[in-house]
């Protein structure tokens, strides 16, 4: 028996139910932690976006076993219909989507999973398009990418965000040194604008029976807003607003979770809803009360976390999302993430590919020199 161990071969499972996906989390982490070990690849943030974006879907998680069983690359995909420029399409997606931050592959050894997984689906049909949606650069799914490309398979890209994020010092006074002087004199203006309409206060929420009172709190506050006007909202949407919820839930229970809110007499007029982990601070979701825009609370509640942060040492602020203004205040630094495309190897998915990364495109370029 120990013998036929050693010699077996690593083999490919196609998990496709969401029991068998739960039951993977123990190992599933594991393999996270010797990995990228980023938080949003964890089998409970995967989970959770599952049952709140795509329940009843059918799953299609690609695992990859060494020869002693241990599990050694994981790729969470799922099954869904779409239409490319009118033409329906099966598509299997990144288990992910914009409020998910980043995705990737998940392996000890990329290249062998890349060009293991890639030879399980060409095997395996029934897609048309492979996407994976806001791969960081230097991703471990990039190889998928290429292993794709050097077997003559139609891909594409598109870079999809620029996202900022600030490495912390040791020292509130060494990251203060960072920012330009008129920046910071414009947070002391505002500030003492502020301080002219109420006591201000900051606080920190990191669970407690409390909790369901402060989200709801951070909700209203963010649907106040453009996000409201606009229908972005975490409240205003019932999977999204589940997600957010169970997320912090889960986060609180894991001693992950970070809501911050700056507050005139009491009210709150700027709120982060954000996570810890592996000495990082994401923050997914900011609001501001737009009514005050003229003291700028969103910026004043930044300095107040940035500085939380550093003195709970956290290595890394990481605003996630697109490049905006506002971040770049804060900081240069940013990592880019791009939407990577794998079409199958048959005339339709070649079709799809020039359409979507050719055809497309250079009418685009054509009606914007026609409206010129």
């Amino acid at each position: 028996m120990e013998a036929r161990q050693l010699n077996a071969r690593p083999s490919v499972v196609e998990v496709t139910d969401r029991a068998a996906f739960m039951a993977l989390e123990s190992e599933w982490n594991a393999l996270v932690e010797s990995t990228s070990n980023e938080l949003f690849y964890r089998h409970e943030f995967l989970r959770i976006w599952f049952d709140n974006f795509a329940p009843g879907a059918r799953l299609r998680v690609l695992t990859l076993r060494d020869g002693a069983g241990q599990l050694t690359a994981a790729l969470p995909l799922w099954e869904e219909r779409t239409s490319m420029y009118g033409v329906p399409a099966r598509q299997l997606s990144a288990m992910a989507n914009v409020h998910s931050c980043r995705f990737d592959l998940l392996a000890r050894e990329p290249d062998a999973a890349a060009r293991t997984f890639l030879g399980h689906l060409r095997e395996a049909g029934g897609w048309d398009v492979l996407r994976l949606t806001d791969v960081p650069e230097g991703g471990a799914a990039w190889r998928l990418h290429a292993a794709a490309r050097e077997a003559g398979l139609p891909v594409g890209e598109w870079e999809s965000l620029q996202s900022p994020y600030i490495p912390l010092p040791a020292s509130r006074d060494a990251y203060l040194g960072t920012l330009q002087s008129k920046f910071k004199a414009n947070c002391r203006r505002r500030r003492r604008k502020l301080e002219e309409k109420g006591r201000v206060t900051f606080e920190r929420v990191d669970g407690g029976l409390g909790l369901e009172g402060k989200l709801e709190e951070g909700f209203l506050l963010e649907q106040s807003g453009w996000k409201g006007e606009r229908g972005t909202a975490m409240a205003q949407d019932a999977r999204t607003r589940g997600f957010y919820t169970e997320l912090a839930r889960d986060a609180a229970y894991r001693q992950r979770l970070a809501l911050y809110f700056l507050r005139v007499d009491g009210r709150p007029v700027a709120f982060h809803y954000g996570l810890e982990y592996g000495g990082r601070y994401f923050l997914l979701k900011p609001g501001y009360d737009e009514g005050l825009r003229e003291c700028s609370p969103g910026q004043l509640l930044m300095e107040e976390v940035v500085g939380s942060c550093i003195d709970r040492k956290l290595s890394e602020f990481d605003f996630l999302g697109p490049d905006m203004v506002w971040k770049r205040d804060w900081t240069d630094k940013v990592r880019r993430h791009t939407w990577l495309y794998v079409f199958n190897d048959s005339a339709f998915g070649r079709a799809l590919c020039a359409a979507k990364f050719r055809w497309g495109p250079a009418m685009k370029e054509v009606v914007a020199r026609w409206k010129r």
